[in-house]
Order: structure tokens, then sequence, then C-alpha cells
């Protein structure tokens, strides 16, 4: 499983670990991923998902995976996440 969120992009840092010497070793910093299953509403479906648990916080915040998919802008979001964004906006105008 790739270590990134697929409605945000968030993906795996690098950096170092700094030893009270101040030695640096390089090290890896990786976001929480879990696979979640997000409700839509507009689709009336599931929609399973691996998302950072950041991302699932704002998800809740913003009121659910339509509404967070709607209000965040195209730039922000990856391609897997723009096509159900599209998705639920043909659905909800009425096609």
């Amino acid at each position: 499983m790739a270590r990134v969120c697929a409605l945000t992009g968030k993906k795996v840092q690098y950096g170092h670990n700094v030893s009270h010497s101040k030695r640096a070793t390089n090290r890896r910093f990786e976001p929480n991923i879990q696979k979640v299953r997000l409700q839509s509403e507009a689709l009336g479906q599931r929609v399973s998902l691996n998302v950072a648990t950041r991302t699932l916080r704002t998800v809740q915040k913003k009121g659910g995976l339509d509404a967070f998919l709607l209000e965040t802008s195209d730039l922000k979001l990856q391609p897997d996440a723009i096509r159900l964004k599209n998705k639920i906006r043909r659905k909800l105008s009425g096609r």
C-alpha cells in the first residue's frame, strides 16, 4: 500500500534524526494512513479510500465526504478525489 492520502495527497517526508552530539541520520516521517469507508450521501454508497487521519478530521469537520470534496479546490485534491467530486456534482445537478 502506498503511503499516500487518496484525498489530499499527503505523503512520506524525509528529514534527519539529530542526536545530542548533533550527528544527523536520515529518517522518514510517514503519514498515518488508514483504510476507511466513507459514506457519500449524494451517491448513496460507501467509498473505500486510504486516507490520512488528519484528513479524516477535516472531512468530519466539514460535514462529511460530499461537503469536503465540494468545498475543496481541485488544486488540493488527488486525481481520484477529483473524479469522485465530479461524480457527486453530476448526481446533485440531476443528471
